[in-house]
């Protein structure tokens, strides 16, 4: 039985995970830096996460209208919040191989994936939306094509977007009172 990349990318987060909340040294400093870049990451998780409607539909507003990943933007601003707060330096630099190693895969896969489903509307949209770097602008899909609306709670909540902000509060809880016992 094939591992998705889905399922890849969440076993191997594991096995930085454990070893980065043994050897973790926060500061008050690198808690303050690290939580900013995280709150920012679900922000911009939840935002997202309150738009797409998986393979059911090309999102193109909101956040999508800025980047075409914006969940795995979120994604990297908050793991990089996590890492930095830990004040290892060797545990930022794994966070980042890791996430452009595998969540590079991951993109160029859902790339794939949504030009099958969407077709020319996916290729002008590709063709006008960063890859992960946000556009200042947000892009306007031309007519006929009709992106996502607004933003939904039942959405969000449907996308389970809510594990994030209780995983990110697990560890920074965790990191917080490794500070103080160390």
């Amino acid at each position: 039985m094939a591992l998705s990349l889905r399922k890849i990318r969440l076993r191997l987060v594991w096995l930085l995970i454990i070893p980065f909340l043994w050897f973790a040294r926060p500061t008050p400093v690198s808690l303050l830096l690290g939580s900013g870049l995280s709150v920012l990451g679900l922000f911009i998780r939840a935002w997202a996460a309150g738009f797409i409607r998986k393979d059911q539909q090309l999102a193109t507003s909101g956040p999508y209208g800025h980047t075409r990943n914006p969940l795995y933007l979120g994604s990297f601003l908050l793991g990089l919040g996590v890492t930095l707060a830990g004040a290892q330096w060797l545990f930022v630099v794994a966070f980042l191989v890791f996430f452009f190693g595998v969540y590079g895969a991951t993109i160029r896969s859902e790339a794939e994936l949504l030009d099958g489903l969407f077709g020319e509307q996916y290729r002008d949209y590709a063709a006008n939306v960063p890859l992960l770097l946000p556009r200042v602008t947000p892009y306007r899909a031309p007519e006929p094509w009709v992106s996502v609306g607004a933003f939904s709670v039942e959405r969000y909540a449907g996308n389970k977007e809510y594990e994030a902000l209780l995983g990110t509060v697990a560890a920074f809880g965790f990191l917080w009172i490794r500070m103080y016992i160390g």
